[in-house]
């Protein structure tokens, strides 16, 4: 990966046939350690390195340029929300996966607000993390329908709506309708064969929407719509 301009619209920050650089930032001692190890011997995936707070993580991520940082939430000197935010503003190209024990609406909230690709919880297996990674690194997102759902709860929680912007007034139709599928946890995969067109034309209209709503992931991408009553979701 080199560090030039970043992949438009949240895109893949791999070139195909290299390996996804991963960086590794939990304070328990264990598990971060064995999910080193074990990441270590999944195809296509290279751990960079590990850090035992979010201080250092910030730090390393910086000096290492990853293409995909895992990250904790609860961590001490710094919470994974605030290193997230950090680590988004000094190396945009980067990927952040909050893999924690917390499935608390807020805090999955506060994690894709602060720049969050995807959201795993620690009881995932490690097939299921290495294929989240897979998945972020390629310019997608971990959002699944429980994970739309809870960021629903979150909106219904919040007294003010927010108003349509005008970027949203760009998308074109087929965009909306991409949008609104993606809101329901689609996969670029899954919104192809349901609009009968190539995957990549799929990931060419993610691409243009993001850059449209100045937003960085599919994740703030559902958030948007869903507050800007752009999509309903039941």
């Amino acid at each position: 990966m080199t560090n030039g301009t970043p992949p438009a619209g949240g895109g893949p920050v791999t070139s195909p046939g290299e390996p996804v650089r991963v960086l590794v930032v939990d304070d328990q001692e264990l598990f971060r350690r064995g999910l080193t190890m074990l990441l270590g011997i999944e195809p296509g995936i290279q751990v960079v390195g590990e850090a035992d707070d979010g201080v250092r993580g910030v730090e390393l991520a910086v000096s290492t340029v990853p293409d995909v940082v895992l990250l904790d939430v609860r961590m001490p000197k710094q919470s994974g929300i605030e290193s997230c935010l950090k680590i988004k503003e000094a190396v945009p190209t980067t990927k952040i996966v909050m893999l924690t024990v917390s499935d608390e609406e807020s805090d999955l909230y506060e994690a894709v607000k602060s720049g969050a690709s995807g959201y795993l919880l620690k009881d995932s297996s490690i097939e299921e993390v290495a294929q989240g990674i897979r998945v972020v690194a390629d310019g997608q997102s971990l959002i699944s329908p429980s994970m739309a759902a809870k960021l629903i709860t979150e909106f219904k929680t919040m007294s003010e709506p927010e108003q349509v912007h005008a970027p949203a007034l760009k998308l074109t139709e087929r965009e909306l309708e991409v949008l609104r599928l993606v809101a329901k946890g689609m996969s670029n995969r899954e919104v192809a064969h349901h609009l009968a067109i190539s995957e990549n034309t799929v990931k060419n209209h993610v691409r243009n929407m993001l850059e449209k709503l100045q937003l960085h992931s599919r994740m703030e991408a559902v958030m948007y719509a869903v507050r800007a009553k752009l999509v309903e979701i039941d």
